[in-house]
């Protein structure tokens, strides 16, 4: 493959987030690695792979797998899940354009820490492991960005986790939908919808709870008018509702 892939580097922003008060606490977590590159160190690196397409739920990259090659994601959303050894799955992240994934394990030369599967049609740019490790050891800046990028994201994961330790499972399940619907969510007639579809099991996982407590929570805000679901889609109808839950407040 050769040449820029310049429209694949905007990470998708929603219409209207719901949550109009959320504040930027300063974090670059969600700036796309691509992104943070200077635009021939991004056409460079992407010339060094070639271009493969994955269906929607088609694997990209499997847990417990040995690492071969790195992928930046160029056009789709996929989701990142790893697995107990008891079979409870956790959704860890979402990856879209401009991200990469697979780098970990690339690094360290450990077998892959998580799955990735797609969520809609992805196209995707494929670098041999040693191609991309001999790139970096010859891009000093490239380096820092992923280094920057790595850093983010742990703080990130740090917050969240600090956050959550304070929380009830259905605050915390509150807060995970207002976040997903102010980053992967559109607006239609009925509300916000989520563009990402993701299982029970899988919104159970992100906030660690049992998928019986999310089927239970999710029935009392449909009961309430707050969420309506369908088949793997999920809309947000009174998102001031699960504020409120969020922050363990009460209506007046």
């Amino acid at each position: 493959m050769t040449g820029d892939i310049p429209h694949a580097l905007p990470r998708q922003t929603p219409a209207a987030p719901p949550d109009e008060s959320a504040a930027d606490d300063g974090l670059d977590d969600r700036v796309p690695f691509l992104a943070r590159l200077e635009k021939g160190d991004r056409a460079t690196l992407l010339a060094l792979g070639h271009e493969l397409d994955f269906p929607p739920r088609g694997v990209l990259l499997r847990q417990r797998e040995p690492s071969a090659h790195v992928l930046f994601v160029v056009h789709g959303w996929t989701k990142v899940t790893a697995a107990a050894a008891n079979g409870y799955e956790a959704l860890l992240a979402l990856r879209g354009p401009g991200d990469i994934i697979g780098e970990s394990a690339a690094l360290t030369g450990r077998t892959r820490s998580a799955t990735v599967t797609a969520l809609e049609p992805v196209r995707a740019v494929a670098v041999q492991r040693e191609r991309f490790t001999e790139f970096l050891a010859g891009s000093p800046a490239v380096s820092f960005a992923l280094l920057g990028l790595t850093s983010d994201r742990t703080r990130a994961a740090d917050r969240r986790r600090l956050e959550f330790a304070s929380m009830t499972v259905r605050e915390r399940f509150a807060t995970l939908l207002l976040d997903l619907a102010r980053t992967h969510g559109h607006r239609t007639a009925e509300g916000v919808e989520l563009s990402v579809p993701l299982s029970k099991q899988e919104l159970a996982g992100s906030v660690g709870a049992s998928r019986e407590a999310v089927q239970r929570l999710l029935k009392e805000l449909r009961g309430r008018d707050v969420v309506r679901t369908g088949r793997r889609a999920l809309v947000i109808v009174r998102p001031d509702v699960l504020r409120r839950i969020a922050r363990a407040e009460t209506p007046q």
